[in-house]
């Protein structure tokens, strides 16, 4: 099925955010759009105020009445929906050709210049940096994303016909083997989705086989561990980009109240920058995206005035209060590393500081995988309080629970403790710094949160 025949889309799983952006995506084109997700949210909430149809029961006369004719309707599934889906089954039986989120933004990005990030962590952030730059350029961008930019309070830009295509490459499975990459970035390859690939080992297979993805004439970049370990497999020549040892550098950097202040040094410079998003990582992050913005033509200082107009994404560094003895910040992390960058340029922020983390693991098989991960990083943090798994997709795995990394937090301030407990602790937490951390529905205890503390501090 080609683009342009398709006049009518139906998504099963339409509140993920790579699945919500394209709904968007295709609403935007004119076709009429509908799906179906387990729960509502504010993101599902958003799409029908913008006009799509979304009901959150799996029941087939809920279908809208288009999704009988197979003739210009595309149905598209996330491979998170349960095999015993009725309404996926339903779909198939009726001839419909389903096609997963991945394969759609093949279909879409085969046809443009098209920029892709990937890595374990960063991908996101740099591929919402990359596209506030390209914004500020004569030909604009259309950007997929997988987090709501604050810029821009979504997670799609839709660009003008023919522009350049920014968009997210995950490796979850192996989802970006389907795209057509002309420029590749790729932030990081540590071990995640171990229930996907099995081992680490296959995870990088995967990595070097979308590298090879690339256009032949294409560029690809490699932040400079990721070049350490693979970058003697890809047989072609490749960019590095890092603090040091590395083609293209962070250098000088200075902190400035949140803000990180760094030069860039590549085939030019630029100095001064000032990063609005702090931590080590988004300096590593900013530096990948820069040198994708040059690398389409763009000025130096039109780079630098957009990457420091850049207010990130939610739930990444987020900063939800931030007033004088009180700091409180939310952030997506759900690996060991990205845990570790997030305490580390915490700390680094706020030396003098008590820092407490409540952190919501992600999913059974990450926690059986990493478990000894998360309990190091963990320890990083004056005070834990740590809650039960989320099992998103999974169905329990025997054995398998938070008291595994709870046991292992070296921290001796750590309590385990469920969800729903969390609002009944704030009146005596006497946090200093604080951190909600996890990719679940911790989430949802940010406004809670947010609401107590700011009615103490206008006391």
């Amino acid at each position: 099925m080609k683009l342009d025949g398709i006049h009518s889309v139906y998504f099963i799983g339409i509140g993920g955010i790579g699945m919500s952006s394209l709904a968007r995506w295709f609403k935007h084109r004119g076709a009429q759009v509908a799906g179906y997700d387990r729960v509502s949210t504010t993101l599902t909430q958003k799409l029908e105020q913008e006009g799509i149809e979304i009901h959150y029961e799996d029941n087939l006369a809920l279908l809208p009445e288009w999704t009988s004719s197979t003739e210009s309707t595309l149905v598209v599934y996330t491979p998170a929906i349960p095999k015993d889906h009725k309404g996926l089954h339903h779909l198939r039986s009726l001839g419909h050709d389903l096609k997963k989120r991945s394969e759609v933004l093949g279909m879409i990005t085969s046809g443009h210049y098209t920029l892709a990030i990937a890595g374990t962590h960063g991908k996101t952030t740099t591929s919402s940096m990359l596209a506030h730059i390209l914004q500020g350029s004569d030909a604009g961008c259309s950007a997929f994303v997988g987090g709501i930019m604050t810029n821009y309070d979504s997670n799609l830009i839709i660009g003008e016909t023919g522009a350049p295509v920014v968009v997210e490459a995950d490796e979850f499975d192996r989802s970006f083997m389907q795209l057509h990459p002309d420029f590749t970035i790729v932030t990081s390859i540590d071990p995640d989705h171990l229930d996907i690939y099995g081992d680490g080992e296959e995870m990088t297979q995967s990595y070097l086989a979308f590298i090879q993805l690339t256009d032949k004439d294409g560029k690809i970049i490699l932040q400079g561990d990721v070049a350490k370990q693979i970058g003697h497999k890809i047989g072609r020549s490749f960019l590095t980009y890092g603090l040091s040892s590395a083609t293209i550098t962070a250098n000088n950097l200075r902190i400035d109240g949140n803000k990180f202040i760094f030069d860039y040094e590549g085939d030019l410079v630029i100095k001064d920058i000032k990063l609005s998003l702090p931590g080590y990582h988004n300096m590593l992050n900013a530096t990948a995206a820069i040198t994708a913005g040059l690398h389409m033509g763009m000025a130096a200082a039109q780079v630098k005035e957009q990457i420091e107009s850049y207010r990130g994404v939610k739930r990444r560094f987020q900063y939800i209060i931030d007033q004088p003895g009180f700091t409180y910040i939310d952030d997506y992390a759900h690996h060991p590393s990205e845990i570790e960058a997030l305490l580390i340029s915490v700390k680094k922020l706020y030396p003098n500081r008590s820092v407490t983390t409540i952190f919501q693991p992600h999913l059974y098989t990450r926690t059986k995988d990493f478990y000894e991960g998360f309990a190091k990083s963990l320890s990083l943090s004056d005070r834990v309080i740590l809650l039960d798994i989320y099992p998103a997709r999974e169905l329990p795995i025997k054995g398998v629970s938070a008291q595994m990394i709870f046991d292992l937090i070296e921290t001796s301030n750590k309590q385990l403790v469920s969800r729903d407990v969390v609002p009944s602790m704030l009146d005596e937490l006497q946090a200093d710094v604080l951190l909600t951390v996890g990719a679940g529905d911790i989430d949802t205890l940010v406004p809670i949160i947010q609401s107590h503390f700011q009615k103490e501090t206008s006391l």
